[in-house]
């Protein structure tokens, strides 16, 4: 499609679309914690128990990097 093949539109979807969800995820913890009034220690501790998995899942795609070599 387009000069693109199967293994392209993956890739891009992958670190786009997945990059943008996590910006989305990131959006809604403020969201959550300024309708919660959750205060400055509240919203750390959303972050830290939400964002987690997020920054698990980050540096999982650079440990991949760094263990390819490339």
């Amino acid at each position: 499609m387009f000069g693109y093949g199967e293994e392209d539109i993956a890739q891009f979807g992958l670190t786009f679309g997945v990059g943008a969800f996590m910006l989305y995820m990131v959006f809604i913890i403020v969201q959550l914690a300024r309708e919660s009034k959750a205060g400055r220690f509240g919203t750390f501790v959303l972050f830290l128990a939400l964002g987690f998995g997020l920054l698990g899942f980050a540096i999982k795609g650079v440990i991949k990097l760094f263990l390819k070599g490339t």
